[in-house]
């Protein structure tokens, strides 16, 4: 299985775990009139849903083990050297902070006039720094981000991991 597959399949089996949870809920009680005698057959007991819970979380458990390890194990190839691929995803939110961060900076004027609290003077406030010049240091931020994203990527769906998901899949 691919890692990528993997990260659903570990999505798929929380959703599963929190269908179940709430199936407990569903058969755990039940309303009956007073003198209405409790049912002798039950679709499913709250034991069954509870071994069916329990082979989940362990094979959740081991999936996300698995992953884990290949996120350690994976090295994506960047500008600024090999990165394990746990790190490469970090750096690559990092750096689409810091794209953000200059894009603001970019759209703001180089000078800005308001008006004083009274109105009898004219306050400029002056960026110390070049809009300009972080208008570009914003494109070249993202477009290093969105290599490490797509060398991400890539490696996900070329990494294989040892889980047989022909129970979920």
């Amino acid at each position: 299985m691919y890692l990528a597959d993997a990260i659903k399949l570990k999505s798929l089996l929380l959703k599963q775990i929190d269908k179940l949870s709430e199936e407990v809920e569903r058969v755990a009680f039940i309303e009956l009139e007073t003198d209405e005698p409790l049912p002798t057959i039950q679709s499913r007991s709250i034991e069954d849903i509870e071994v069916e819970l329990q082979a989940i979380r362990t094979d959740l458990r081991r999936l996300d083990r698995l992953i884990c390890e290949s996120n350690l194990q994976t090295i994506i190839e960047t500008n600024d050297g090999p990165l394990p691929l746990v790190e490469a995803m970090e750096f690559a939110i990092q750096l689409k902070a810091q794209a953000r961060m200059y894009q603001d900076l970019a759209e703001r004027p180089k000078r800005e006039f308001q008006s004083s609290y009274g109105g009898k003077s004219v306050i400029i406030k002056h960026a110390l720094y070049d809009p300009e010049l972080y208008r570009l240091k914003a494109r070249d931020v993202e477009k290093r981000a969105n290599r490490i994203s797509s060398a991400i990527d890539a490696a996900n769906y070329r990494t294989e991991i040892d889980f047989d998901p022909s129970r979920y899949m």
